[in-house]
């Protein structure tokens, strides 16, 4: 999972994505088991970014299950992966790591 995850973040980051960050959710009660966000410049750099992560992935294996896309918000599914790609006044609005943080952990 580490190299996946260190896929991702390079392409984001040699892609010039800002604030890359990646939530360990493993332990948590949540939909998947991890997730990146990543801030975006522009709505044009969120597509070329959802495009280079499609090109660079794609040929190592990843299945992208589902992908919802806008000029502010990007969500992309790997299936235990959600990546974000989000304007930088999104990220400040919805604050996804204040909410991944309160998540309980999982029952056992």
């Amino acid at each position: 999972m580490n190299t996946r995850l260190e896929n991702i973040k390079k392409i984001l980051d040699d892609k010039k994505a800002e604030n890359i960050e990646v939530i360990d959710l493993t332990s948590k009660d949540y939909i998947v088991d991890y997730v990146v966000i990543a801030t975006t410049l522009n709505p044009k750099h969120g597509f070329a970014l959802l495009n280079y992560l499609k090109t660079d992935l794609k040929p190592q294996g990843e299945e992208f299950l589902r992908v919802d896309e806008d000029d502010e918000w990007t969500i992309i599914d790997l299936g235990d992966v959600f990546i974000h790609l989000m304007s930088e006044k999104y990220r400040t609005k919805y604050s996804l790591e204040e909410f991944l943080s309160t998540l309980g952990n999982k029952e056992i």
